[in-house]
């Protein structure tokens, strides 16, 4: 398994560019923190064509968020999310893009 973790920059709110820079570069150290520490025992587990790729950014309160983005077996999203809670990373909730109200029931 290939896990990759990436630091999504772009947020919903705009922060002031000093403290921009400083929470950028922090969020960047927590992916490759995330991705080479904490995830590091499920590399190699698995095919080799199964990926683990899981977005981080922060919410408006400055939290750091986590979302896995692609599918993954129900054990693997287990483990990242109680590896990113022991980190105290919220989950990253989204709306649903591309539905509208009329599919909706």
């Amino acid at each position: 398994m290939t896990v990759t973790v990436l630091a999504i920059l772009e947020t919903d709110f705009k922060p002031e560019k000093a403290l921009a820079k400083v929470m950028n570069d922090r969020l960047q150290r927590a992916a490759k923190e995330l991705q080479t520490s904490h995830l590091k025992s499920l590399s190699g587990r698995g095919f080799t064509s199964d990926d683990l790729v899981v977005y981080i950014s922060y919410n408006p309160k400055y939290k750091i968020r986590y979302r896995i983005v692609n599918d993954v077996p129900a054990d693997i999203e287990y483990f990242v999310a109680e590896t990113c809670g022991r980190l105290g990373y919220i989950l990253w909730r989204a709306n649903a893009i591309g539905v509208s109200n009329e599919f909706i029931s």
